[in-house]
C-alpha cells in the first residue's frame, strides 16, 4: 500500500483506481477463460478435464496475481528511491551541520518531510527556496512514477491474462494449475506469518541486549525498586534509575491471579450450565448475552472500574475498617475476570458439548448421575479444549493494559495486598514508550526486556498445556 503520511489524497486515490482497474481486468479475464473454455468443446463442457470456472479462475489469477505483486512491491520502494533523489539534488550546505559534518538521520527525515509537506500544500509559503524547488521536484517524481507503475501493471496484467488464454484447450489440466498456485499462495502467507514471529523475536533479543549490556540481567529480574526515569545530566537527583522489575512481575500475577479467579469458575460453571443443563430455547438466550462481554470496548470496562467498581469497593473497606485504596489491584481484577468470562466461557461450551454423546450413555448405563457423568467423563475428556481456554484467557489477563492503568495506577508497588495500588508489565512497556523517545536510553529499552520477559512466560504457559493436552490425549483416545 502507498506510503500514507508521506502520499496525499490524490496520490492514494490514484493507487486505489489502480488496484480496482487491475480487479476489473481480472474480472473480465474469468469470464473470457470460461466462455472460451465452453467455446472449445463446442458447449459440451464434460470433454473438458477441469470445469469452465477453473479455466476462467486461472486466466483471473495469471491477470491479477502478478499485476499485483509488482504494484505491491512498486509502492513499497518507491518513498525510498524518491528520498535518494531529491536529497541527493539539494546542494550540499543543506545536507551538512555547522560544522561540516553531515545531517543525522534524524535531521535528514525532518528536512524531507518538510519537503513532503510542502509538494502536498500542507505549507503555505516557506522562505527557503531550495526546498521549494525540492518540493517540485518531488512532486514531478511522484507523478512520473505512477504514470510508469500504471503503464507497467496494466500491461502486466493483460500480459499474463494473454498468456494463460492461450493454455485453454479441452485437456489442459486447469484445476491442478489454479490449486498449485492457491497452495503457493496458502504457503506464502504462513511464511509471512512465521517471518513476523521471528522479527519480533530478533527485534526483542537485539533491543534486549542492549538494555542488559548497561543493566544487569540480575538486577532487572531480581531488583525490588523500580523507577526508569533516567536524568538529562548526570549531576541531577536520580541520574541513574532503578530497573528492579520485580515489582511489575508482582502486580501482573496478582491481577492476573484475582482475574482468573473470577473468570475460570465463573466462565467453567456457565459453559456445563449451557451445555448439560439449560434447556434450548434458554441457551440461545444466554450465551449470545454472554458474548456480548467480549465485545465490550477495554476502556469502558476500565472505565466501570475507575468510576463504580473501585470507588464501591473503598467505600465498602472504610464502612468495616479497611484501607482501600482509590485505585486497587482488586477493582482491576475483578473487571477484568468478568471481561475474560466470556473467553472461557465459550471455548469450555464448544469443547464439552464436543464430547461424544456415546460416551455420557455409557456413563448412565453404568448407573452414574448426570453430576457424576460430568465430573468423572465429560470434564476429563473435554480438559484440553478447556486447558486451551484458560491459557487464552491468561494471555488476555497478562497482556491487558487499559483497565489496569485506570483501575489499578501506574505506582510499582512491591505488595501482595489487593486493597492497594500495584501496576504490571505491559501499563510499564505502555508508559516507557509514550511521547517523544530516543531509542538509546536503558528507560526506553527497558521496555524490551520486559516484552522478552512476557514472551518467555507466555511460551512456558504453551508448553505447559501442550503437555496436559497430550498427555489427555493418549488417556481418552
Amino acid at each position: 500500500m502507498p506510503d500514507g503520511p508521506y502520499l496525499g489524497n490524490a496520490q492514494f486515490m490514484q493507487s486505489l483506481a489502480l488496484i480496482l482497474v487491475v480487479l476489473v481486468l481480472a474480472v473480465v479475464g474469468f469470464r473470457f477463460g470460461r466462455g472460451q473454455s465452453i467455446k472449445v468443446v463446442e458447449g459440451n463442457a464434460r470433454r473438458l478435464h477441469s470445469l469452465p470456472g477453473y479455466h476462467g479462475l486461472y486466466v483471473a489469477l495469471w491477470c491479477g496475481g502478478p499485476a499485483l505483486i509488482l504494484l505491491a512491491v512498486w509502492l513499497s520502494l518507491e518513498p525510498t528511491i524518491l528520498k535518494h533523489l531529491v536529497l541527493g539534488a539539494l546542494p550540499t550546505e543543506m545536507l551538512q551541520k555547522p560544522d561540516g559534518s553531515p545531517l543525522g538521520v534524524a535531521r535528514l527525515e525532518l528536512l524531507l518531510n518538510d519537503i513532503r509537506n510542502t509538494a502536498a500544500g500542507n505549507v503555505a509559503s516557506t522562505a527557503n527556496a531550495y526546498i521549494q524547488d525540492a518540493a517540485a521536484r518531488y512532486q514531478s517524481l511522484q507523478q512520473t512514477s505512477y504514470a510508469a507503475m500504471a503503464v507497467v501493471v496494466l500491461s502486466l496484467a493483460v500480459a499474463g491474462a494473454a498468456w494463460a488464454f492461450r493454455f485453454i484447450h479441452a485437456d489442459f489440466r486447469a484445476r491442478n494449475r489454479v490449486e498449485m498456485i492457491i497452495r503457493g499462495f496458502m504457503i506464502a502467507c504462513s511464511m509471512v506469518a512465521i517471518l513476523t514471529t521471528v522479527g519480533i523475536i530478533l527485534s526483542l533479543l537485539f533491543e534486549s541486549m542492549r538494555f542488559f549490556a548497561v543493566v544487569p540481567v540480575t538486577d532487572f529480574l531480581f531488583g525490588l525498586d523500580w523507577s526508569p526515569q533516567m536524568a538529562l545530566r548526570a549531576d541531577q537527583v536520580g541520574s541513574s534509575g532503578a530497573f528492579g522489575a520485580v515489582p511489575l512481575f508482582l502486580g501482573t500475577l496478582l491481577i492476573s491471579g484475582i482475574a482468573m479467579a473470577v473468570a475460570v469458575p465463573v466462565g467453567l460453571l456457565s459453559a456445563i450450565y449451557m451445555a448439560e443443563y439449560a434447556p434450548r430455547k434458554v441457551r440461545a438466550v444466554v450465551k449470545p448475552l454472554l458474548e456480548i462481554l467480549a465485545g465490550i470496548p477495554t476502556v469502558v470496562y476500565g472505565f466501570f472500574a475507575a468510576l463504580t467498581v473501585a470507588p464501591a469497593f473503598r467505600g465498602l473497606g472504610e464502612s468495616i475498617g479497611l484501607d482501600v485504596s482509590s485505585e486497587s489491584a482488586l477493582a482491576a481484577g475483578i473487571v477484568m475476570g468478568i471481561m475474560i468470562v466470556p473467553f472461557v466461557s465459550s471455548l469450555s461450551d464448544d469443547v464439552i458439548t464436543a464430547v461424544p454423546n456415546s460416551m455420557r450413555e455409557g456413563s448412565y448405563g453404568l448407573g452414574a448421575t448426570k453430576s457424576e457423568t460430568i465430573k468423572r467423563v465429560i470434564i476429563p475428556a473435554a480438559l484440553p479444549g478447556i486447558v486451551g481456554g484458560v491459557l487464552l484467557a491468561v494471555s488476555r489477563a497478562i497482556g491487558e493494559t487499559m483497565i489496569v492503568v485506570m483501575a489499578a495506577g501506574l505506582s510499582a508497588n512491591l505488595s501482595v495486598n489487593p486493597l492497594e495500588a500495584v501496576t504490571t508489565v505491559t501499563v510499564q512497556i505502555v508508559t516507557l514508550l509514550v511521547g517523544d523517545q530516543e531509542f538509546d536510553s536503558p528507560k526506553t529499552l527497558a521496555a524490551f526486556a520486559l516484552g522478552l520477559v512476557l514472551f518467555m512466560v507466555t511460551l512456558a504457559l504453551n508448553v505447559v498445556a501442550l503437555h496436559v493436552v497430550r498427555k489427555y490425549r493418549e488417556q481418552y483416545e
